[in-house]
């Protein structure tokens, strides 16, 4: 019976994790929405409020509104004119006291990272971590600044360990360049590894090498 139940967990668990991420994220979606629509109202005549009530209780309404704002947002801040538009929004969000600190840490992060000309989480790498008879997979995230570099011998690089399953929590490290050892596998895949602890190995992946044997580059 055991073996039965782990069989049929293995062959929902897929499906119902799947189901709860979106779940999530129409949820989020919709708090998002309410939270337009209840600015809207905010500022407008309160005989279109009851109208504007309405579009709350309508299903898949608020994500449709959401998916179609921040594409029309994208639009819009890729053009000449939106991309001035920009620069004020930030310039002002930069003027605001304690704002400033919090948005400027947000928007620095998520260009780095989302950025299609950034170098953020674009290689995985193989390191020694934490020790160095043992190895671990790594993500590259940049250089150390100048100030760090300068009291550094050689060469370094910036990287992300994620832990496992979680891959949301990790360490910071900088090590030197001639430590790491560059992998072919994708970022996706190496997240796929790493989060199934090594129970799902990369495409085309080479037969484990025997215990002792070094890994190659």
């Amino acid at each position: 019976m055991k073996k039965y139940i782990i069989a049929g967990l293995l062959t929902w668990l897929p499906l119902a994790i799947t189901v709860w991420v979106l779940l999530w994220l129409l949820g989020l979606m919709d708090s998002m929405f309410g939270a337009v629509l209840s600015l809207t109202q905010a500022v407008l005549p309160e005989s279109t409020r009851t109208g504007l009530d309405e579009l709350r209780h309508i299903p898949g309404f608020g994500v449709g509104v959401m998916v179609a704002l921040l594409l029309l947002t994208g639009v819009f801040a890729t053009n000449m004119a939106g991309q001035w538009w920009v620069r004020k929004w930030d310039a002002l969000m930069h003027r605001i006291p304690i704002f400033k600190s919090i948005y400027s840490s947000v928007k620095q992060v998520s260009d780095t990272l989302f950025s299609s000309s950034g170098n953020a989480f674009r290689e995985a790498v193989l390191v020694p971590y934490p020790h160095a008879q043992s190895w671990t997979i790594a993500f590259v995230t940049g250089k150390p600044s100048a100030e760090v570099a300068a009291h550094l011998d050689e060469e370094h690089v910036s990287l992300y360990v994620p832990t496992t399953p979680n891959p949301t929590s990790g360490f910071f490290l900088m090590m030197p360049r001639s430590q790491i050892r560059p992998l072919r596998m994708s970022v996706d895949e190496a997240l796929k590894h790493i989060i199934s602890m090594g129970v799902v190995a990369p495409k085309g992946a080479t037969p484990s090498a025997a215990p002792g044997a070094k890994p190659h580059p």
